[in-house]
């Protein structure tokens, strides 16, 4: 039952990042890893719902992933009050963080507008599964089923630890 209300809230997360961040071309938010490690998913987040703080153009077209998360961080913490639990070096790579990430932006989530609509969350729904799915889930999905002899292959994913599942 935890493991069902985790999945709902990180769902519920994605939906309203991505239903925050649908105007800005560059970030596309799948998943709480890899989606954030240049930079562009915080600072969209944060711009889509407090514009007067900063020049989007700016910070997305001349800046490096590390210099994107420090900038996040110090304008969530400046005008949002949300001190910086992430270092940028942390996030700027090929696998961030999950929980870390999550921490994050549910930190940002209790600040900033929160309205989530159901579309939003039905397109989350539709999102490739292997985009959402962790390698935990997998396991904990592996370990109900495996007293009834259903094999699964595991195809593990180059980054972070989320798996692909198929079923013979």
């Amino acid at each position: 039952m935890a493991g069902l209300q985790q999945t709902n809230s990180e769902m519920i997360l994605l939906s309203w990042v991505r239903q925050s961040t649908r105007n800005y071309p560059q970030v596309n938010v799948t998943n709480f890893t890899t989606s954030w490690s240049d930079g562009l998913a915080f600072n969209a987040l944060l711009h889509s719902h407090r514009p007067d703080l900063f020049d989007w153009n700016v910070v997305a077209s001349q800046q490096s992933p590390v210099q994107r998360l420090d900038h996040a961080f110090n304008i969530a913490r400046q005008h949002l009050g949300i001190e910086k639990l992430l270092d940028p070096e942390d996030v700027a790579t090929a696998c961030p963080d999950k929980k870390s990430i999550l921490m994050y932006v549910t930190s940002l989530f209790q600040v900033l507008p929160q309205q989530v609509t159901m579309e939003a969350i039905r397109e989350v729904e539709m999102l490739p599964r292997h985009s959402r799915v962790t390698r935990e889930e997998h396991i904990e999905v592996h370990e109900q089923h495996f007293s009834q002899e259903v094999s699964f292959t595991f195809l593990f994913s180059s980054c972070c630890s989320e798996v692909v599942v198929s079923l013979p």
